[in-house]
């Protein structure tokens, strides 16, 4: 059975008068005709709270990752989840991505129907109705996807599972630390692993090893958990035990893929390996942790040292002043339902009141000190320049938290004309 999908084709880009952070629209309308209703930001065309992208700092961040990617020799597969923006997919591929990460059975029939065909689920994929939405995409022979595996336990589902549908999965083993995540924590259970995998070598083909670092905190065991799933790729190799040439070699988050990099480039492996990255927050950045770790790694990495300035905070969520009751504090009509708040809440960036011929930087004093579900406290000076209608521009930390709270994210060009919206599908 293959998976096609009844809906009309238009559907699945049509944008509903019914979310949020959009202009008004009497039904309908489909992606490529926003432009043409002449929305613009400043104007308040659109309904506050809203979530934006800056189209040039997506280029710029696009540019950027690949140029990083390419200078090591290596592949990217950005991982879609951050956003679950099938535009955005696009745009990455087009730049030159290898393929797209993805999490879930769900996440990759998105991707697929939105015309992906190289799927990297950096999970396991476990259930009987999960391995049948993979099993009807993998009908489609232009489909290359690869999941992780783990334990004997879950390849006997697999093999068994894919065995009676006479289609062959291509799995990678994941590698990880003790008190970390999934994955491999040993040789005995490698071992289990391979013997598993030999039962299974009609249904099951090994093409390669991965680890998701970003488990840990520390550079030093970092590098550790690297080496190890080097160590294990080239004993894997020797014994002839992959299945792909070359086989693949795939790790780094949004923190440490400068260091992911360096560890697999030393590797040695040559034409024998495909090395793959999968960062994903790097596409809009933040203000937060990642943030943080490009600081370290421009610092630190040659080769990022070298390129022009680095990723840039692409995304942002609009709000109006609602109300200033006391002296200090302001309320902001922005609250848990429009930001991510779980890893540093959002921060003033820019400030617009209506009629004036820019926005303006925020205050640094400004600083958000509570959300509730649709209210932000903001803390100001007494004496600042504040009024009930002003519209501040919030930077954020975490991204992936912000991006599933909207169904539509506004695109902005440099004059904060809407250009473009894209759909999200979580």
């Amino acid at each position: 059975m293959s998976d096609q999908i009844s809906l009309h084709p238009s559907s699945l880009s049509a944008i509903s008068p019914l979310n949020k952070g959009l202009g008004f629209l009497h039904d309908l309308v489909e992606a490529e005709q926003i432009r043409a209703l002449g929305w613009n930001l400043l104007r308040e065309d659109v309904s506050l709270p809203t979530a934006v992208l800056y189209e040039e700092k997506l280029l710029h961040n696009l540019n950027w990752m690949q140029e990083f990617i390419t200078a090591y020799g290596m592949k990217l597969a950005p991982h879609g989840k951050t956003t679950m923006v099938p535009r955005l997919f696009e745009m990455q591929l087009k730049t030159g991505a290898w393929g797209i990460t993805l999490a879930t059975a769900h996440q990759v029939r998105v991707a697929y129907h939105h015309g992906v065909r190289r799927i990297l689920m950096a999970n396991q994929l476990t259930g009987k109705e999960n391995m049948a939405i993979v099993g009807r995409l993998l009908n489609d022979p232009s489909l290359e996807f690869y999941c992780l595996v783990d334990s004997a336990r879950g390849i006997d589902q697999l093999g068994s599972y894919y065995s009676k549908l006479g289609i062959r999965l291509n799995v990678l083993i994941e590698i990880g630390p003790v008190g970390g995540r999934t994955g491999v924590r040993d040789d005995e259970q490698l071992s289990s692993v391979l013997s598993a995998l030999a039962r299974w070598s009609e249904s099951l083909t090994l093409s390669g090893v991965e680890l998701f670092e970003g488990v840990l905190g520390e550079e030093g065991e970092i590098r550790e958990l690297l080496e190890r799933a080097v160590s294990v790729a080239r004993r894997l190799a020797a014994e002839g035990r992959f299945q792909r040439d070359p086989f693949l070699l795939t790790g780094a988050g949004s923190a440490w893929y400068d260091v992911v990099a360096e560890v697999f480039a030393g590797a040695g492996f040559g034409d024998a390996v495909e090395i793959v990255l999968r960062p994903g927050c790097y596409l809009t950045h933040d203000v937060g942790a990642y943030r943080e770790a490009q600081t370290r790694i421009l610092q630190h990495n040659s080769i990022a040292g070298r390129m022009r300035s680095g990723l840039k905070p692409a995304l942002q969520v609009w709000a109006y002043v609602q109300s200033i009751p006391e002296t200090g504090r302001a309320i902001i009509a922005m609250g848990k339902r429009d930001a991510a708040f779980d890893a540093g809440l959002p921060t003033p960036a820019l400030f617009y009141r209506p009629g004036d011929a820019a926005p303006k930087a925020a205050p640094e004093h400004w600083a958000v000190t509570k959300m509730m579900d649709q209210h932000a406290f903001l803390q100001i000076a007494g004496d600042d320049d504040l009024q009930v209608g002003d519209m501040i521009g919030f930077d954020i930390s975490h991204p992936c938290l912000t991006f599933d709270k909207w169904k539509s994210l506004l695109v902005l060009n440099t004059q904060y004309d809407v250009i473009e919206v894209v759909h999200t599908f979580f």
